[in-house]
């Protein structure tokens, strides 16, 4: 699997799950939040790499995630994970095999798009709308850190949609989703005491990747475009 691999990808994954392996054993993490981190990095560092096989450990990681938030009332990022990121994973095979690309520019499946000025407006607006009036719906049903859970969930699914399309642009987005999430679990963990410290380890490692899946991914576009 790691035929093709930059050095830099391979030291990014041994490392992160060297460091979730340890906090398995020395904090007594649970073995589905284990599961769930290294899924989690496998799945967002082929994405970077433009590889349909993403989706296939995507499925893994956002079924078990699901469960994990929902245990610690992360209610939009457990609806988010179960009811969007699950099934939307089906549809990612299914259409980035539909546009793979006809340019082999270090092995990437498909082929990738820029966001107009446009789409930027249009992509602005309807998140901050989109935040406020979910931020409403998890107050009501008792959610914790409502602000912040709406924004990472909403900015999650315009990001996951720019990536079924493959805009580069996604990136910029995940990188936002991922500091918001990192914050999200600091408090969640430190407020309830809980153990799942992989969850912010896998969103840590998430936060390098989404830099990394950025500047791959505006170089596969100048690469494709040259051709």
């Amino acid at each position: 699997m790691l035929k093709g691999w930059t050095t830099f990808e391979k030291v990014w994954l041994t490392l992160f799950t060297a460091i979730n392996v340890y906090l398995f054993f020395a904090l007594d993490d649970t073995l589905l939040g284990l599961v769930s981190s290294i899924t989690g990095m496998i799945c967002v560092v082929l994405v970077a790499k433009g590889k349909i096989s993403n989706y296939y450990f995507g499925i893994v990681q956002s079924a078990t995630y699901a469960y994990i938030s929902y245990t610690y009332g992360l209610f939009g990022e457990a609806m988010l994970n179960g009811l969007f990121y699950l099934p939307i994973q089906f549809i990612g095979i299914y259409l980035w095999n539909k546009n793979k690309s006809s340019v082999s520019t270090k092995g990437e499946d498909v082929s990738v798009k820029k966001l107009s000025k446009k789409g930027w407006l249009v992509l602005v607006v309807s998140t901050v709308v989109a935040s406020v009036v979910y931020a409403e719906l998890l107050k009501v049903i008792g959610g914790q850190q409502v602000r912040i859970d709406s924004l990472a969930v909403v900015l999650s699914i315009v990001a996951q949609i720019l990536m079924l399309k493959r805009f580069a642009e996604q990136w910029i987005l995940w990188i936002v989703v991922n500091m918001l999430s990192i914050v999200l679990w600091i408090i969640t963990l430190v407020s309830t005491g809980g153990n799942n410290w992989s969850m912010l380890i896998m969103w840590t490692a998430f936060l390098f990747n989404s830099v990394y899946g950025y500047i791959n991914w505006i170089k596969m576009s100048k690469k494709q475009e040259a051709k």
